[in-house]
């Protein structure tokens, strides 16, 4: 079975490609990564808190009036508590690069446009294959329209493309209230490519000390579907790679999204869950898979039962919504 693809201008081996997620940090896990079959992956990101200040300055402001109201600052996390630095991490990509044959995807986090965006073009320079920009934001202020917040996006890309070369992916959240004229205006803006989409974590509430806590959720197989139906709408609509990420936890989540529209799935909680051997085994239940039905390649299978080549394309809009309550019994 030829399960090569392309995806950001990349040749890959295969649709597998490890998200953005600690497996990244270790030299030792991305070669095991690599022996497992993944055919690229994606760097743990890099935050624009890590690179405002310098470590001191930022220690200071972190702590500053920690306790002195609700939305406690020390929710944040100290400076030590980063995995590696800002020059650390870069140099970290270099090493990646030379252990590897396979393509090593920077990943930056942020929200607003300023120096911080610089660190893309040092990625490049280190080696990064492409990147990946997470805006990952929360509009609290009730002034802001959603045509302001959407330009907060549009920007930061804008920002980043005028300062690299390489591909560059936006990995989105579902929250918007056009989901597809979002994405025309993210391509529009240079954007190569989709990540669908940004898992966020949800804080939770420790109701004996009365403090709000970090929660980390592992995905479940049913978390794809919402990624699914927006791969599936968008295919077609947009000239950009679409990757699908959250919930993909075999070689059927893969083959579903691939049919849906994806170029790449990208894997995380199952590797977190099941070591990243994972890995293989979804690839040759992909291959019994596709051989058992008579798919010789991916390339044939992408876009297949997406909302464009669907019998039944209403099944992605409120039809599906009508048809899903009246069959509950």
């Amino acid at each position: 079975m030829d399960l090569k693809t392309q995806y950001l201008g990349l040749s890959l081996k295969n649709p597998i490609v490890p998200s953005a997620s600690p497996l990244s940090r270790e030299i030792d896990t991305i070669k095991k990564l690599e022996d497992a079959g993944a055919a690229a992956v994606v760097m743990y990101s890099l935050f624009e808190e890590q690179l405002v200040f310098e470590q001191k300055e930022m220690h200071h402001f972190l702590i500053q009036g920690t306790e002195s109201y609700a939305e406690a600052v020390s929710y944040f996390p100290e400076p030590g508590d980063f995995r590696l630095g800002p020059d650390e991490y870069l140099e970290h990509i270099r090493k990646a690069k030379d252990a590897v044959d396979i393509p090593v995807i920077g990943s930056l986090n942020g929200v607003s446009t300023g120096g911080w965006i610089d660190y893309a073009q040092k990625m490049q320079q280190a080696g990064a294959d492409a990147l990946e920009l997470n805006v990952y934001y929360i509009p609290t202020d009730s002034n802001l329209t959603a045509q302001d917040v959407e330009g907060i996006y549009v920007d930061v890309l804008a920002a980043v493309k005028k300062s690299v070369t390489i591909p560059v992916s936006v990995k989105l959240s579902p929250y918007f209230t056009s989901l597809p004229n979002m994405a025309r205006r993210l391509q529009e803006a240079g954007a190569d490519g989709l990540v669908l989409f940004n898992r966020f974590y949800q804080p939770d509430l420790d109701i004996e000390s009365l403090e709000v806590v970090p929660n980390l959720l592992l995905s479940t197989p049913q978390e794809m579907r919402l990624p699914l139906r927006w791969i599936a709408i968008l295919y077609g609509r947009v000239q950009l790679d679409l990757a699908a990420t959250t919930g993909i936890h075999s070689a059927e989540d893969v083959a579903k999204m691939l049919m849906a529209g994806a170029t790449v799935t990208m894997m995380c909680s199952a590797l977190l869950r099941h070591g990243v051997g994972r890995i293989t085994e979804v690839l040759n239940d992909l291959r019994a898979w596709m051989q058992e039905h008579d798919y010789e390649s991916v390339q044939i299978m992408r876009g297949s039962l997406s909302q464009k080549s669907c019998p039944e394309p209403a099944a992605f809009e409120r039809a599906n919504y009508m048809k899903v309550l009246n069959s509950y019994v």
